[in-house]
């Protein structure tokens, strides 16, 4: 019988202990629990480093803090250097995009097509209510393993107005990028890295008052009156943040302010 290993990853120890016990209950299922994203993150490594890689993750909606108290968890909490909170959509995108082979199930306490709409975007192959039964649980695991995505019905139209809503968003902040010059995208990728105006000149080869004219375009042409605003859109229209610096090789052409050196 082939076994199906699932990770459990709830910060409400209690719910995360008490679904993980009824789930080992199941013949072809193995499980163990984690009560946080880095403890989960760590327990995936771990378990593909011995080629016993899990199946299916269970996340908690509401991940959130990392629980303390009542004793050591399933898998150890994270290390004092380590975030304490991930939360549960931000552990999906992490998982889909470290171990592609794993299925992500979202479990909620509630209802929510905008969150629903968020972790399908993010790599979850399913949305399930944590008050549903336990057969329900096991269905939607079997399922997403044949690579089914599993909703509740009564999220179905909500989710996909969402989605309808997020292309459109999408496609109208990439048409907005794309009125940008070379040199604007790229003073916009160093605003989605977090460089401030001074940053921003010293990695362009710039003025700082170039620097400044350059972002006032940007705010300008993506119709946005601030920095934040202009990395949301940015990102809703997937433009990723600029890359770590390189030494610069002697001979290569560079501007500063609007000559060249």
């Amino acid at each position: 019988m082939a076994r199906i290993r699932v990770l459990v990853v709830d910060d409400h120890r209690i719910f995360a202990e008490s679904l993980a016990a009824a789930l080992a209950a199941e013949p072809d299922v193995d499980v163990a629990a984690a009560g946080s994203g880095p403890a989960a993150l760590r327990a995936l490594e771990r378990a593909a480093a011995e080629a016993r890689p899990y199946d299916v993750i269970l996340v908690d909606a509401e991940l959130g803090a990392l629980a303390t108290g009542g004793g050591a968890p399933v898998v150890p909490a994270p290390r004092p250097e380590e975030p304490v909170a991930v939360d549960g959509i931000a552990l999906v995108a992490q998982v889909r995009a470290a171990r592609p082979g794993v299925r992500s199930v979202v479990l909620a306490e509630k209802d929510d097509p905008r969150s629903a709409a968020r972790a399908l975007q993010a790599g979850a192959s399913g949305w399930v209510a944590k008050d549903c039964s336990l057969q329900r649980l096991l269905t939607v695991i079997r399922g997403v393993l044949r690579d089914e995505t599993h909703l509740p019905p009564a999220l179905l139209t909500g989710v996909l107005r969402e989605l309808t809503a997020t292309r459109k968003h999408r496609t109208e902040s990439e048409q907005l990028v794309e009125s940008l010059t070379p040199r604007e995208r790229e003073v916009l990728r160093c605003m989605v890295a977090g460089l401030g105006r001074k940053a921003v000149a010293e990695r362009l080869f710039l003025s700082p008052h170039t620097v400044r004219t350059h972002m006032q375009n940007v705010l300008g042409k993506l119709g946005v009156h601030s920095t934040l605003a202009a990395v949301a859109l940015a990102r809703r229209a997937g433009v990723g943040p600029a890359d770590p610096v390189t030494p610069r090789s002697a001979g290569d052409v560079v501007e500063r302010g609007s000559q060249l050196a």
